[in-house]
């Protein structure tokens, strides 16, 4: 891969740092250069403590699409970070650090830069985390970028807090000055001055779990109802501060098993609804969705993988969860399984997955992961997505609905309580038309194959936006989730490959998937021990991967370790 066409930052230091709003702050700055930029962090499972990094990569040239394994530059806010990722340097590299923790860890061929952080932190009384904004300044002014771009987005992060702006646009001038004397020496990538960001261009710079946020924002969403779990917890924390601002009810109850009970109620009052969680959240919510099943009750679920199993390691990313969600809950029922790659992929599903819930009357699963969910990407700026209206009655028969009609598609009309001449009767039990329990079997057998007619309409939408191809060649590399950013990565001046991401894991695309990988050699690469995206393509296509690369210790491949091993098949 080419590295003089990008520059990678890495942060690293104690919990409480303040690494990761610093990596934010960072990125906005490359992203106002006019650069693409990606942001990923690592952080243990710790209330206090323990060691935490952030790389930030950006590039004016070409889109970013994941981490790498070497770094232009180490922001070590203590002496660990420095033994820690003195590994990662790239060969022109420089680790930026405290006076104190330098003096005893001078390392052949490493170029160590200290300066008096914490010293200066402590004549300016600024609180401990403000060393950031002198580090920050250090990297900037090393990268000869433009100081003007700095002091305005400090501006805008502390509006209305006058004193703290300008502590901290004084404390990243004075980095900047130091970072300005490196420059010369500094033979890595260089901010661009004259290509600023005005704006105009639209981009975001957002995670998976902000777009997911918003993409069921577009949908209509008006209820949410969350239990804190890593990682999903950013979409309860994101949805909460904006409530009022657009309208929705946000509500952390006592556990997961409530959050989706009472989603599922406000959704059989006709309130749009979500809720967000982890595997282990997921595992105490498969009852309720066995029951939204039955109901027929629309309902989004965010599952957003971490390795497992029981508590396995909450801070980390996997793609473990896939044949779990797909057949989570006793008995058949139609269900959908979307796994976005990107954030706006993540901001389009979220819509789409709502609107599909209430169309279909079916619970949709969005399969998200760590990596996805708290990673950074610059993407576009999000389309206008709207609301599908769902098939809903107003008619006044004056007395029991029938909710659960038989219909030629399986979907029945919608009517919710308080519908003016209807009652409405929802049962978690077999039931016929009006929700009434029945174990007749003619019409326990009727009533599961108009839930199950959904199917035909569902797996049309499967088959239409399934997957997506990006490039051609004898060799597919088929992959899912925010895999496929660590593998456009590593394709970059590989020719002779095609990337194709499975996008709607149930129904399975298994037509549309056949289609581009006839008569080609297929390699899959997911990031769980098993291959299951592999055993979808097995049991759905018959067909056996001609390779198969997984990775499972809590974090996503290098694109590096990925581009050697496709490249071992292109030599074949």
């Amino acid at each position: 891969m080419e590295t003089s066409k990008n520059l990678s930052v890495l942060i690293a230091g104690p919990a409480g740092a303040g690494i990761f709003s610093s990596s934010v702050t960072l990125g906005k700055m490359f992203l106002r250069h006019g650069l693409n930029v990606f942001i990923t962090n690592e952080y243990p499972s710790l209330i206090r403590g323990g060691h935490q990094w952030a790389q930030v990569r950006a590039s004016l040239e070409e889109t970013v699409f994941s981490h790498q394994k070497k770094v232009d530059i180490v922001l070590a806010l203590d002496k660990p970070s420095i033994e820690k990722h003195t590994a990662s340097l790239k060969t022109n590299g420089i680790i930026i650090c405290d006076e104190e923790d330098a003096s005893s860890l001078a390392k052949n061929n490493v170029q160590i830069r200290a300066f008096p952080l914490r010293k200066i932190i402590k004549e300016m009384n600024a609180p401990s985390v403000a060393i950031n904004s002198i580090g920050l300044g250090i990297i900037v002014g090393i990268l000869n970028g433009n100081i003007e771009i700095a002091e305005k987005l400090y501006d805008e992060q502390f509006r209305g807090k006058k004193e703290t702006a300008d502590l901290n646009k004084q404390l990243f001038k004075m980095g900047y000055e130091y970072g300005k004397e490196l420059s010369n020496s500094f033979q890595g990538y260089k901010l661009p001055q004259q290509a600023i960001y005005s704006g105009k261009e639209k981009r975001l710079l957002i995670d998976g779990n902000t777009a997911v946020a918003l993409g069921a924002l577009s949908a209509g969403l008006t209820f949410f109802a969350s239990y804190p779990m890593t990682p999903a917890s950013p979409i309860l924390h994101f949805l909460a501060e904006i409530q009022k601002e657009v309208g929705i009810v946000v509500f952390q109850p006592e556990s997961e098993i409530a959050a989706i009970n009472m989603a599922i109620g406000a959704a059989y009052a006709g309130a749009r609804s979500m809720v967000a969680t982890s595997g282990g959240g997921f595992s105490l919510m498969v009852e309720a969705l066995g029951q939204a099943a039955m109901t027929e009750t629309p309902i989004l679920i965010v599952e957003v993988q971490r390795p497992g199993p029981s508590t396995g390691l909450p801070t980390h990313t996997a793609q473990g969860d896939l044949r779990f969600v797909i057949h989570a809950s006793q008995g058949e029922f139609p269900r959908v399984v979307l796994a976005p790659g990107d954030p706006y992929q993540a901001y389009v599903l979220a819509n789409r997955g709502l609107n599909i819930a209430w169309k279909y009357q079916v619970p949709v699963i969005l399969l998200s992961d760590k990596y996805l969910g708290e990673s950074y990407w610059t993407v576009p700026d999000f389309p206008e997505l709207g609301i599908e209206e769902p098939k809903i009655s107003r008619e006044n028969v004056g007395g029991f609905f029938p909710r659960y009609k038989i219909t030629e598609d399986g979907v029945s009309p919608l009517v919710f309580p308080g519908t003016p001449g209807s009652l409405v009767y929802a049962n978690t039990s077999e039931h016929d038309e009006y929700g009434f329990g029945t174990i007749e079997p003619s019409k326990v057998k009727e009533m599961q194959d108009k839930r199950l007619r959904k199917y035909r309409l569902l797996r049309e939408e499967a088959e239409k936006h399934g997957i997506e191809t990006i490039g051609d060649g004898d060799i597919v590399v088929v992959t899912w989730g925010s895999t496929k950013q660590v593998v456009l990565e590593a394709l970059k001046g590989v020719s002779g490959v095609k990337l194709v991401q499975v996008i709607w894991m149930e129904p399975f695309p298994k037509n549309k998937l056949l289609s581009e990988i006839k008569d080609k050699r297929l390699l899959v690469i997911e990031n769980n021990s098993t291959g299951q995206l592999a055993s979808l393509i097995r049991e759905n296509l018959f067909r056996e991967p001609d390779g198969l690369l997984l990775k499972y210790d809590g974090r996503q491949f290098f694109p590096e370790d990925i581009q050697l091993w496709i490249n071992s098949y292109l030599e074949r």
